[in-house]
């Protein structure tokens, strides 16, 4: 990574399968050039793409996060599920896009993402409340009713996955999801 300027900013702590695991909140190096990249493992890229989901440039952020949604290792998710809890409506597009099998009963993206967010529930707690928050900050006029913004969808398929995984995550930190008896969510 090319030296910046400027310091990573407020690293926040996981539990990885157990082990602990400190992420920056915000990088701000430049993107390495192609050439350099090219030389890296596999995992060595991963976990560059991972490190630049991190970035302060929110494009940066999407590209990095698409490249590493397909991975089913343990230590992407916490990368993942910081970014479901940021204020780019597009960047939670992308996760629900690149997470398919979050809604798959069963399915390895499901198990990984419930085990994850089980071990991490105060995290997970604050992602839900960040939701919450940039929705009703800068989306309440484009989606009325919290259950009809993206960020909303994936909370919720989060939240599925842990109880799939034997969890419970109390309290809900969202407005309650949309049903068929109330369809505006009250």
């Amino acid at each position: 990574m090319p030296v910046s300027e400027l310091s990573p900013l407020e690293p926040f702590p996981v539990d990885v399968r157990g082990e602990k695991v400190v992420i920056p909140s915000r990088i701000f190096s430049d993107e390495p050039h192609a050439g350099a990249v090219g030389h890296l493992s596999g995992t060595e890229q991963l976990i560059l793409r991972c490190l630049y989901s991190r970035h302060g440039d929110g494009r940066i952020r999407q590209r990095h996060l698409e490249r590493i949604l397909e991975s089913d290792e343990p230590w992407v998710a916490p990368f993942v599920v910081r970014l479901a809890g940021e204020y780019v409506v597009e960047i939670l597009e992308a996760i629900r896009r690149g997470l398919p099998g979050l809604d798959v009963p069963g399915s390895a993206q499901r198990r990984l993402y419930g085990e994850f967010i089980s071990r991490n529930p105060s995290f997970f707690a604050r992602t839900e409340r960040r939701v919450v928050s940039y929705w009703s900050c800068y989306y309440r006029w484009k989606y009325p009713v919290f259950g009809t913004y993206p960020g909303s969808a994936l909370v919720a398929a989060f939240r599925s996955a842990v109880g799939e995984q034997g969890g419970v995550l109390e309290p809900r930190h969202t407005p309650r999801p949309l049903s068929a008896r109330d369809p505006l969510g009250r």
